[in-house]
């Protein structure tokens, strides 16, 4: 068996209120996530229709490498400023490429 990347994709809705306050927490993960060890793709979108809904798309060479990035103080910092910024918590999940 070959080994797999670890593939996420993460929704975090914003309140209605909140996009611009949101978007740029969000932003802050991007540069210092890049420079992790085991990123290989660490993208944010925001939905063109509906502005409130924004995704990350990620891979990890391991689970390590994303742990690693889950207790980093860039992430920490940034999933403490999401209360009174987001709807719910955030939706996420774990994928396998298929083909």
């Amino acid at each position: 068996m070959t080994n797999q990347t670890i593939r996420i994709v993460v929704h975090i809705i914003a309140l209605p209120n909140k996009v611009e306050e949101l978007k740029a927490v969000l932003l802050e993960l991007i540069e210092p996530t890049r420079q992790e060890a085991g990123v290989i793709e660490y993208k944010l979108l925001q939905n063109q229709d509906e502005p409130t809904d924004f995704t990350f798309i990620e891979e990890w060479t391991s689970d390590e490498a994303l742990n690693t990035h889950l207790d980093s103080p860039h992430f920490q910092a940034v999933t403490a400023k999401f209360e009174g910024l987001i709807t719910a918590t955030p939706d996420i999940r774990y994928y396998h490429l298929l083909a």
